[in-house]
């Protein structure tokens, strides 16, 4: 709507003046002025008699006019308080932002200035606004906030070191970016020299934390191995007297740089291989022990090491035996899959240990993973560089089988051809060993006791943290 004045000079112009509407009000008032005119009456005039008679006429409005216009109206409201929320969520951003930048600020402050306490309550709140908060730690990234936080590792104060830490680590949380600032601003050989200052056990708790996030990412991996962090990882996780948090940890961490290939040597020759047999009898730290094994074996180190160490064979095959848990099953057989695939000497010790027997079950009542692999593992023990059963009998001590147990039909006795030797080899072994076998399983149903780990297992893992076994 606009306003028109008189002219106020000779040459009779004239000025529009626009009343103060916003746009979501004019529009709103031109659908309030539709409606209006919709909704009027008509008239007609009805000549009655000579005389005229005013009559109104009825309101027929188009079908779905008044429905689309009361949508619109709806709609227009609701722009309107949607432009009030927007308004709101953008001060209450604003608002975030600033507390954000008064942190930061607080910790990039100079400790000459006895301004400690001040940057020790700025890190406490760094590490609480971005434990749960992705955009925070983003932000806080941006705005500076991790130099600092690592420079107060220098201090000697146990508070600053652990709020410090603690607050680094959230950072890090879902965030690669931070893990690699975090990273290049020296965290790492910061944390290293606290240990080797002689810290408290929970700040070398905290600094394992940080080792387990900064490990996640791929870059990071060969830096923290290369730094010496191997061994303090490893002391951290055989050390009976640290919390079970932290020893899962240091083992969580250790898995993460064995995926990448060049740490493995590293790994290997700190001792981690002769550490894991030791605590895979404990069945809190077994499972992962055996999925850091499974990765070391990939490498040739990690196979010679695994042979190397005392009665490792022993202890897988015994896995097999007494652990229910899938995934263990599943580690230790592939682990004893690799290493008869990729060494031939290998096979006796296995075979000695009793492994064709523990496979046979696994076949049986194993998952479909566990499953596979053990079928995988007995061709192998089966065959002779590739060349299929010998004459004079299986390798490494095992029956050869001459003939099924009983004769086949012309159309089984056809796709017993079509099989090749070696699978030919397992599905006798398996027909011959069935009865047996299952005559065992029955046993250790029937005979609790028996399921319990064997007294060689007992003596192998004597040295665990773990004084007692799963049954």
């Amino acid at each position: 709507m606009a306003k028109c004045a008189r002219p106020d000079d000779a040459g009779g112009s004239f000025r529009y003046w626009a009343a103060a509407f916003s746009p979501a009000s004019l529009s709103r008032k031109l659908l309030e002025t539709v409606a209006c005119g919709a909704s009027g009456h008509r008239v007609r005039r009805k000549t009655c008699g000579g005389i005229d008679a005013a009559e109104p006429l009825p309101h027929r409005p188009k079908p779905g006019v008044s429905d689309r216009l009361a949508e619109l109206l709806q709609a227009e409201r609701a722009d309107s308080i949607s432009d009030g929320a927007s308004e709101a969520e953008a001060r209450r951003k604003m608002e975030t932002f600033e507390e954000l930048q008064r942190v930061v600020r607080r910790l990039q402050l100079d400790d000459c200035n006895a301004d400690g306490e001040r940057r020790l309550v700025a890190a406490a709140e760094v590490r609480r606004l971005a434990k749960d908060n992705p955009e925070a730690r983003e932000t806080l990234a941006m705005l500076g906030a991790i130099p600092p936080l690592v420079g107060m590792l220098d201090s000697e104060e146990h508070d600053r070191q652990i709020a410090a830490l603690y607050a680094l680590l959230n950072l890090g949380i879902g965030n690669e970016l931070n893990k690699a600032s975090v990273v290049k601003a020296g965290a790492v050989h910061k944390m290293l020299h606290l240990i080797d200052s002689g810290s408290s056990p929970s700040v070398c708790e905290a600094i394992v934390a940080n080792f387990l996030g900064l490990s996640a990412l791929d870059s990071n991996k060969p830096i923290i191995a290369t730094s010496g962090a191997i061994p303090f990882l490893l002391s951290a996780f055989r050390n009976p007297d640290n919390s079970p948090t932290a020893r899962q940890d240091a083992l969580r961490a250790l898995f993460n740089l064995s995926i990448a290939a060049a740490n493995i040597p590293l790994l290997v020759d700190a001792g981690l291989v002769s550490a894991l047999m030791t605590a895979i009898g404990d069945m809190s730290v077994s499972e992962r022990a055996l999925a850091v094994l499974s990765n070391l074996v990939a490498s040739g180190e990690g196979r010679r090491s695994v042979s190397r160490a005392a009665d490792a064979f022993a202890i897988l095959v015994d896995v097999l035996g007494w652990c229910d848990a899938a995934a263990c099953q599943e580690n230790a057989v592939y682990v004893l899959m690799v290493m008869a695939h990729k060494g031939h000497g290998d096979r006796a010790a296995m075979v000695e240990a009793g492994v064709v027997s523990a496979l046979l079950e696994l076949t049986l009542l194993g998952t479909p993973l566990a499953q596979k692999r053990a079928s995988r593992l007995l061709e192998i023990l089966t065959v002779d560089k590739g060349k299929g059963v010998s004459g004079a009998g299986w390798s490494y001590g095992v029956p050869a089988i001459s003939a099924p147990l009983c004769g086949a039909a012309p159309e089984t006795a056809s796709k017993e051809e079509d099989m090749s030797e070696e699978r030919r080899a397992v599905k006798e072994l398996v027909q011959q060993s069935l009865q047996s076998n299952m005559r065992r399983i029955v046993r250790r149903a029937n005979l609790p006791q028996d399921i319990a780990p064997t007294e060689r297992l007992r003596a192998l893992t004597a040295t665990s943290t773990s004084k007692s076994l799963p049954f």
